[in-house]
């Protein structure tokens, strides 16, 4: 009686999600809730994690939250540690107890997940436990996307925005992940003033030597032009930043948003829902042009000029 060779082990299957990063008071937290819903809306099994230690009174229902395995305040308190300090320790805590972290998803293999993430700046510029915990995620074969979301109305301010250019690019190469830059709170990009060229000169990230000769007519920063100057020229040497806009209670902004995250972690290539063969091929050869949603979303959330090109320029 012949024996039948022993079948080789089955791969574990791919686990898509996000990892939901960003400064504080930038929106993550009601991203989350806000995405969880509006995929679930879709047919899409989502479970939301909490990576934020600090984080309290949740606003949505939580399948894993870390503050079970470690709090912020319980080591500024046993440590004498400050927030930041405290926020760190925590983060290689946490490094330190990924088998915790596995266990409680396990029960999730199946789900889509969102993971809420601190929002200390320095943990995805220089620190290395997020970091960390983002490759074990990927050894774990979770094909995650980081989305980083900054404030929209950052764009007002020129000074600002370059700043905002450079944590980004920063993040993109320390976080080593496919990444989607976001500029949420679209309905309030103008709340701290107008912006001084058209919405899709900040999302495509396009030639910032205009934004330098607005800052040349500031007397504060006209004594770090030359600095602005090394800044811009390091961010368009590296061409990686663009930015997609987001309104959370905006449907079609939702759903852009979800077209990009789900082309950057493979998740349109899938077979877990019905793919529509024409968006799949529009993925594959990178011809989703933003140019008409981003003009949608100007005409929406940014008050119209009655400015002439001549005005604009004679300003700089």
């Amino acid at each position: 009686m012949s024996v039948r060779p022993a079948l080789p082990p089955t791969a574990p299957s791919l686990r898509f999600g996000q990892v939901v990063i960003g400064p504080p008071g930038s929106g993550k937290t009601t991203y989350c809730r806000g995405m969880a819903e509006f995929l679930r809306l879709l047919g899409r099994k989502v479970v939301v994690v909490n990576l934020d230690p600090a984080n309290e009174g949740l606003p949505y229902p939580c399948a894993v939250d870390v503050s079970e395995l470690v709090t912020l305040d319980d080591v500024m308190d046993g440590l004498r540690l400050g927030p930041n300090g405290g926020l760190l320790y925590c983060m290689e805590y946490l490094e330190a107890n990924l088998d915790w972290l596995q266990a409680k998803l396990q029960p999730h293999a199946d789900s889509y997940v969102l993971f809420d993430c601190p929002g200390q700046v320095e943990l995805y510029t220089h620190q290395s436990s997020v970091k960390n915990v983002f490759a074990q995620l990927s050894q774990w074969n979770f094909r995650l996307t980081a989305v980083h979301l900054v404030d929209s109305h950052y764009c007002a301010d020129p000074a600002k925005f370059i700043s905002v250019l450079c944590t980004s690019l920063s993040t993109m190469l320390h976080v080593e992940l496919p990444h989607v830059n976001v500029l949420s709170k679209m309905d309030l990009i103008e709340h701290y003033g107008k912006l001084a060229f058209n919405l899709d000169f900040y999302t495509e990230v396009m030639d910032l030597s205009y934004l330098l000769d607005h800052l040349a007519a500031d007397p504060f920063f006209k004594k770090f032009l030359s600095l602005n100057q090394k800044l811009a020229e390091v961010i368009q040497d590296y061409g990686l930043v663009s930015f997609v806009p987001l309104n959370v209670q905006d449907k079609e902004s939702m759903m852009q948003v979800m077209r990009v995250v789900d082309k950057a972690n493979g998740y349109c290539y899938g077979d877990l829902e019905e793919r529509n063969m024409q968006a799949m091929m529009s993925a594959a050869v990178g011809a989703d042009f933003h140019f008409d949603a981003t003009l949608g979303v100007q005409e929406r959330y940014v008050g119209a000029s009655n400015r002439s090109v001549e005005d604009e320029v004679s300003d700089l």
